[in-house]
């Protein structure tokens, strides 16, 4: 499924279709924010900027990405939400709309057992690669990636997804490294770093 700094070089990684796992299977994978962080970034969104309005489609011309935006929260154990669908890409809504100041964080599956999921070549993404942001209502916002990253989710960086920024941020997060078919997960995460260049 799905979370990744080093820029990857080579080949797109993935599992056969066989072994992948079902939403339900990977959806206490990604760590969700702490309390000091969740904190942070409500502070974040207080006194400088407007309230922005929900985003609704994402689009990334670098990948053939053209995806609706569903708005994702937490589960029951404090963990974040992923989409029900491979084919869906997420917004987790306790955290900053995009183009707010803060990370806001997107999160999309990377295969299943029938094909690709929605975030399967986000590894393919470079420096520089836009990142297109349709919100409910205004103009459509424009990031620019700026880095990426792989993760063990053992050891999932939280204070730096979710940090407050003093800028748009943009997270895009799935599942990389080795499946383990013992958990029926992915070992690692992949995480794309943007930022606001354009309104």
């Amino acid at each position: 499924m799905l979370l990744a700094t080093g820029l990857f070089a080579g080949a797109i990684v993935s599992v056969s279709g066989s072994e992948a796992a079902s939403p339900s299977q990977l959806e206490r994978v990604i760590p969700a924010p702490q309390a000091d962080v969740l904190a942070a970034t409500a502070l974040s969104r207080k006194p400088v900027r407007k309230q922005m309005p929900i985003p609704v489609r994402i689009y990334v011309r670098a990948i053939g990405l053209n995806k609706g935006l569903i708005p994702l929260s937490l589960n029951r154990d404090r963990t974040v939400q992923v989409p029900k669908s491979f084919a869906q890409v997420g917004w987790f809504r306790p955290g900053p709309e995009p183009g707010e100041a803060g990370a806001a964080v997107i999160l999309g599956h990377v295969d299943s057992k029938s094909g690709p999921g929605a975030f399967y070549r986000l590894r393919a993404l470079r420096r520089g690669d836009i990142i297109k942001i349709t919100p409910k209502s205004g103009r459509r916002l424009r990031f620019a990636v700026i880095g990426s990253r792989e993760v063990p989710k053992t050891h999932f960086p939280t204070k730096l997804i979710y940090r407050k920024t003093g800028w748009p941020a943009l997270r895009l997060i799935t599942c990389d490294g080795r499946f383990d078919s013992s958990t029926g997960h992915y070992v690692d995460n992949y995480v794309v770093f943007a930022r606001l260049i354009a309104r």
